[in-house]
């Protein structure tokens, strides 16, 4: 007879603790169940193995995504390197925000037609820079189709 205490489902309280599996991870973390996975054997996730289900504490989730990797929250130098309350964007945020796509960004910092400066192993470009790009680049291109 179940009692309720003894071999509790993942995902069901057990005296206020709170686990999950890989797949009700993955689905709250909005990734897949091998990233779940690498992560746990990278020691990166916390989780034990139940058997042969692996179970995931809640507590232990939250702390995993307050310390995942993010790009937006990378260091050079002891500061940001996407601050963008100080202007400074990724190649990907240019992009976004000019909507062209991201090649297009690094084509133009190639050939000089945007500054932008590498700081380790990535492209800081600062808002005035962009608008100018846009100004000077983009803009006359929908001109110059407009009138042909």
């Amino acid at each position: 007879m179940f009692t309720g205490s003894q071999n509790q489902m993942p995902g069901v309280e057990d005296a206020g603790k709170r686990v999950v599996s890989i797949t009700e991870a993955a689905r709250i973390n909005n990734v897949t169940r091998q990233a779940i996975y690498v992560a746990i054997k990278q020691k990166k996730l916390k989780a034990f193995k139940d058997s042969t289900r692996w179970t995931i504490d809640l507590k232990d989730l939250e702390e995993y995504r307050k310390h995942k990797y993010s790009r937006t929250k990378s260091m050079f130098a002891g500061e940001l390197l996407f601050d963008n309350n100080k202007g400074y964007y990724s190649v990907n945020q240019a992009a976004q925000m000019l909507g062209v796509p991201a090649q297009k960004i690094y084509y133009a910092t190639r050939v000089g037609l945007l500054k932008a400066t590498r700081k380790g192993a990535a492209w800081v470009i600062h808002a005035n820079e962009i608008k100018s790009y846009q100004e000077n680049y983009l803009s006359k291109k929908t001109v110059q189709s407009q009138v042909s």
